[in-house]
């Protein structure tokens, strides 16, 4: 059982394949996903991985994060989370994850928060079909009818689907496939919507009901600590070209109109 990441939502975007076809993704960034801690069966009773992702400022950081962070030697994380992994799949401290940790096809699974869209009626809430338009019913067409029974037992079960508060709950979007990545901008894109507004940040792990591709990194794909990115090993790898000076006993060539 490999690690998930932390990825930041960023929106939605329109792409075409090879034949033309239209395809909504979503783009998800990682934004510094790095192994933070440990979590050992000796000392914890269950094998983990606790990831951090996004930077916060160490003002707005408790004193007890920082020195977790400090230990680590990682820059304070604005989220974390941990997933389970098994034993021969431990990451190194302060390695960071990249986005080809997920091959294009395959199918994951997302976690997020969703859409808060506050007090909804039953019709809204659970697609009730609301009160007959005639016949005696008058003001409560949308209403979601009787919640209880009579004498016995004389009360209103708990659950009862009825108005309230919708959205801004935990919800799980199974197998979703995988588009593409982009491993120098970490970035990963999926087909399709996913729970959350702009900015959140959701959870990804390969996919618990579907198979995994061949060729899936092992325990994961990430460079260690203090090893450059791609786009700064690019950067570097680009030679400057080669000044050099003029021999000493080449004169300079006169400008022109130059009588001396």
């Amino acid at each position: 059982m490999r690690t998930g990441v932390i990825a930041k939502k960023l929106g939605m975007a329109r792409f075409f394949d090879e034949a033309g076809t239209h395809v909504p993704v979503t783009v998800l960034s990682l934004e510094g996903c790095q192994v933070v801690a440990h979590r050992t069966k000796d000392k914890d009773g269950y094998v983990a991985l606790q990831l951090g992702a996004g930077s916060k400022k160490p003002k707005n950081t408790s004193k007890a994060l920082r020195g977790h962070f400090g230990k680590a030697e990682v820059e304070p994380k604005h989220k974390v989370m941990e997933f389970r992994v098994s034993e021969d799949n431990l990451i190194d401290v302060g390695a960071e994850i990249t986005a080809d940790h997920f091959l294009p096809g395959q199918k994951i699974d997302v976690t997020a928060t969703t859409v808060g869209k506050g007090f909804a009626g039953a019709m809204k809430r659970w697609n009730f079909g609301g009160l007959r338009a005639t016949h005696g019913v008058s003001v409560s067409h949308r209403s979601h009818g009787s919640t209880g029974q009579r004498q016995d037992p004389g009360r209103t079960f708990k659950g009862k689907k009825m108005a309230g508060h919708l959205g801004q709950e935990t919800v799980t979007t199974l197998n979703v496939t995988v588009w593409r990545v982009d491993v120098e901008r970490g970035l990963i894109l999926v087909k399709g919507a996913v729970p959350g507004t702009e900015g959140t940040y959701v959870k990804l792990r390969d996919a618990i009901k579907a198979r995994a591709p061949e060729g899936l990194p092992t325990p994961g794909a990430y460079r260690k600590a203090g090893q450059p990115s791609a786009i700064e090993a690019a950067e570097t790898s680009v030679e400057e070209p080669a000044v050099t000076d003029a021999p000493a006993g080449d004169a300079a060539a006169p400008e022109a109109g130059d009588q001396s």
